[in-house]
């Protein structure tokens, strides 16, 4: 999941941006409104964190151009303000949420995730697909009844998968969902985290569900495939 977080003060994006990614969150980071609408409109983000005392454009301006723009996109606003009347401004112009600083970094997580499932309501907490499971809140990866260690990229990128198992996810698309913006497009590590996946979780299972479609791009499933490479 790629978040974008709209933070002015660069300490409390550092801390925020950090603890996200090791929470397996893809994570580009904004400095003031304006330029949190212009990347908001170039990459389709799966959430956004919007402090409310921003430079240039307030986070009020910012949520509301972009619910003006038709987008659905989840958003948590943040303020060091607990008055009322900025809780009810933040609603009204098109907030999903809203969380007063200074806050445990535990609850912005549970936000998050209340935030994406809400999004997609489908979504369930455990993603089964033939004997692999993902647990969803706890991150936990089993398959036939065996706990499987991955990393933190490699897990987003398993769930991504996940969440859309049995369909064919493309390379430009995984870029965008799973890694943030540092992301270099000529560099392997997409093919390289897919590997690396397959070593963990198809390994010596006669049934493999990581399968490569070839000039395609990628899918999780159990059905039977063909092209896989």
């Amino acid at each position: 999941m790629r978040v974008l977080l709209v933070e002015d003060e660069l300490k409390t994006a550092n801390l925020l941006a950090k603890g996200l990614r090791e929470d397996a969150y893809a994570v580009d980071v904004a400095g003031d409104g304006e330029h949190a609408l212009a990347q908001a409109y170039l990459t389709d983000y799966d959430l956004v964190i919007l402090d409310i005392m921003l430079p240039l454009k307030d986070g009020f301006e910012v949520c509301r151009e972009l619910r003006s723009t038709g987008s659905t996109m989840p958003i948590l606003m943040l303020t060091a303000r607990d008055a009322i009347e900025d809780r009810i401004r933040g609603l009204d112009t098109g907030a999903d949420d809203y969380l007063v600083k200074p806050f445990n970094f535990e609850e912005l997580l549970a936000r998050v995730r209340a935030l994406l499932r809400r999004k997609a309501a489908l979504y369930p907490e455990v993603i089964n697909v033939a004997d692999l499971a993902l647990h969803t809140r706890s991150r936990q990866v089993i398959r036939a009844g065996a706990r499987i260690e991955l990393t933190t990229k490699e897990y987003a990128l398993l769930e991504y998968l996940a969440r859309r198992a049995n369909e064919v996810v493309g390379r430009a698309e995984l870029a965008e969902h799973v890694w943030d913006e540092s992301f270099d497009p000529f560099s392997k590590a997409i093919e390289v985290s897919i590997q690396r996946l397959r070593r963990k979780v198809d390994g010596e299972y006669p049934q493999k569900l990581i399968h490569t479609r070839r000039g395609e791009g990628y899918i999780l499933t159990a059905k039977e495939t063909d092209a896989n490479v």
